[in-house]
């Protein structure tokens, strides 16, 4: 018997998803013979304690005794258990200081971690993550925070639907003036995004168009790094070398600035890359943005506004471009409104939650439970066993010592 426990998320502030679903896990009991999932008790999860209880799924105070621990968040230095697996986003391999003694104490007890971030296939794809619930969100937040800077409509806050579905039939309240969007970013955040804005009806044109027509209908331009970047020294713009070498590459990301009222802001950035534009671009007369949703939330990054995360509390701020300083949000038509909050998908924690799961248990759960993990996936995204960094982690060795 395997028994994989379903851990209480310790973090403060708490975050409310869970690897699995009341329903996904019967499925897994129902799938994989052996296998058994206990669920730690829990007041703050978004599936409530009945709900896995009435599939008969168990539910006790203490998973100490299970195989298999797994969570969200980065688990409490004081709650981790020795000797056990745990899969959940430590936050460590791109060596993070403020978890640095997470990473010492996992090591010290023995623990074999396996990090989500890092379950990859061999083409380097992730296999799971929220990037899609965080575009989702973080596009609804902007029209949200458009909405409410210009007093047009007032739609419930994200972390008010009850799921994904109620959210999209609260987008039929935006009603928008014929503003233009920019949408950055084409992967799971993207998608996620732009599934927002054709849920609110909004149409989206080419980047040729975007600049150069008018409308009477709001629009948006979903933009790739290929529209705003050209090589410096001349030549057509290639997207391996600008992987690879992205300092060779200008921004003509300000193009855009001049035409549109809204930035939804999906795209990875590169520290080595330009930036999008910069403070004193802001200041500019033909500089006509007003809002910006840093789904992305890179701070001091590629956007100057992004000086801080917002919470979902509290998920805007104003900044004023001629000082480059946060204010108050809504206090003056000349600053800039951002919405910078850093955990998005926890606004949807019902459907972030279950389409995590599905990944888990389709791409997942067999190799770790079941088959010979013959593409060394679980192997790659294993940071430590039995004490000592795996081979493909070495390099945090420095960091744990504190060298750098």
């Amino acid at each position: 018997m395997t028994t994989i426990g379903l851990i209480k998320e310790g973090k403060v502030p708490p975050d409310k998803r869970v690897p699995f679903t009341p329903l996904q896990a019967e499925e897994i009991e129902q799938r994989f013979a052996g296998v058994k999932v206990i669920c730690q008790e829990s007041n703050i999860r978004c599936f409530r304690e009945q709900e896995y209880q009435a599939l008969e799924i168990e539910v006790r105070a203490s998973v100490n005794d299970c195989d298999i621990l797994m969570g969200i968040k980065e688990v409490p230095k004081e709650q981790l258990i020795a000797g056990k697996t745990y899969l959940f986003f430590s936050h460590t391999i791109k060596k993070q200081p403020y978890n640095r003694e997470l990473l010492r104490v996992i090591l010290s007890k023995n623990i074999r971690m396996i990090d989500y971030e890092a379950l990859k296939d061999k083409q380097g794809n992730r296999l799971v993550a929220f990037g899609r619930y965080a575009g989702i969100v973080g596009a609804y937040n902007g029209l949200w925070t458009y909405g409410e800077r210009f007093k047009l409509y007032n739609i419930r806050r994200a972390h008010e639907c009850f799921d994904v579905n109620d959210l999209k039939l609260e987008l039929r309240k935006v009603k928008l003036p014929p503003i233009k969007i920019i949408l950055t970013g084409a992967g799971r955040v993207g998608k996620g995004s732009m599934e927002t804005l054709d849920s609110a009806g909004i149409r989206k044109v080419n980047a040729s168009d975007f600049l150069t027509k008018e409308y009477t209908e709001p629009v948006y331009v979903q933009l790739s790094s290929s529209d705003y970047h050209v090589r410096k020294s001349g030549g057509h713009f290639n997207r391996e070398e600008f992987h690879l070498h992205p300092e060779k590459y200008d921004s003509i990301f300000k193009t855009f600035t001049k035409v549109a009222d809204v930035l939804m802001a999906g795209a990875y950035w590169n520290p080595k890359a330009p930036v999008l534009f910069t403070q004193s671009d802001m200041t500019s007369p033909d500089f006509k943005i007003k809002v910006i949703a840093d789904i992305t939330c890179d701070i001091d990054g590629s956007i100057p506004s992004t000086k801080k995360a917002s919470t979902i509390a509290d998920p805007i701020y104003d900044y004023d471009p001629a000082t480059g300083e946060v204010r108050s949000a809504l206090s003056n038509e000349k600053f800039v409104t951002v919405m910078a909050v850093d955990n998005l998908p926890c606004e949807l924690p019902r459907s972030a939650s279950e389409e995590f799961g599905k990944d888990l248990i389709d791409k997942v759960l067999p190799i770790l439970l079941r088959d010979p993990d013959q593409d060394d996936i679980i192997k790659r995204a294993t940071i430590c066993d039995q004490g000592k960094l795996t081979e493909h982690f070495k390099y945090l060795q420095d960091y744990v010592d504190g060298k750098e």
